[in-house]
């Protein structure tokens, strides 16, 4: 009897939905404002992160729990972030972490979403990993996608039918059909999905943040990120980054969705089915 080995047989690629074009207009602006944005953000992370007596920035209290972090620049930012969009953007409500939606969002044809901090545990220590987020989002999902990453100074940048750019330059994801030998970002790791990548040869990284996770499979870094019990807006922006670097984006059932809720797959198309079966069982 012929043993078929099923890891290494040849895969189909998945297919994303194709969205609506969205206005040339609409993207140069809303790309504008958002980069301009993410860039103060990210002077704003880089310069207080970690740094006070004790290495907890000022302000940082514990909301449901003592490692669920909320401090004065996720706030400040926050307040920032609102108020140049409702004067650059009137009539177009936002989604934010700590200040919650404007009334009508939910229906609304668009609707900008942001986490002013993505990572907060990980700003509060100083430990350099966290991200704003900021995205311009649409019926068919993200529009425009920021993600400032201050440690690193990179500036990711997304515009629907344009393509990705980090700090100007395209990236892509990975060219690959096998995921031996990458990197699966996980947010959490569960215990069977660390064991079914370590016997595929994988690494499994837990980054503390939902954004940058989803950001290393834009850039080609990870060849896939598995998150589960994330809110919208620590996605959102790194989703715009993900569907325009040419990433598939699944729910928990294998369905392509450019925005799941609840858990999700965000993959390089030719190792999509590989991970999901590694993440599912």
């Amino acid at each position: 009897m012929t043993v078929v080995d099923r890891d290494h047989l040849p895969r189909a690629k998945i297919q994303m939905p194709v969205p609506a074009p969205a206005d040339p207009g609409l993207l140069s602006r809303a790309l504008d404002v958002a980069g301009r944005l993410a860039n103060d953000a990210a002077e704003v992370i880089a310069a207080t992160s970690g740094r006070s007596a004790g290495g907890v920035p000022p302000g940082a209290t514990g909301k449901a729990n003592p490692f669920d972090w909320v401090t004065d620049t996720d706030r400040t930012l926050e307040r920032h972030t609102r108020r140049v969009l409702a004067a650059e953007f009137p009539g177009v409500p936002v989604v934010g972490e700590e200040y919650g939606a404007d009334a009508g969002a939910e229906h609304a044809p668009l609707r900008w979403v942001v986490d002013p901090v993505d990572g907060t545990a990980n700003y509060v220590a100083g430990f350099p990993w966290c991200a704003y987020s900021l995205a311009l989002v649409d019926a068919d999902g993200p529009v425009v996608g920021v993600v400032a990453d201050p440690s690193r100074a990179h500036l990711y940048a997304a515009a629907r039918g344009r393509g990705v750019r980090a700090n100007g330059t395209v990236v892509r994801v990975a060219d690959r059909d096998d995921a031996a030998g990458g990197l699966v970002c996980a947010e959490p790791a569960t215990e069977p999905l660390l064991r079914a990548a370590r016997a595929g040869h994988a690494g499994v990284r837990v980054l503390g943040s939902s954004a940058l996770a989803i950001t290393q499979v834009a850039t080609g870094r990870a060849v896939a990120a598995v998150l589960e019990g994330y809110q919208v807006w620590d996605v959102a922006g790194a989703l715009a980054l993900a569907l325009g670097a040419g990433a598939v984006v699944l729910d928990r059932s294998g369905r392509p969705d450019p925005m799941p809720t609840g858990a999700m797959l965000v993959a390089a198309p030719g190792v999509a089915d590989q991970v999901m079966s590694w993440w599912t069982g």
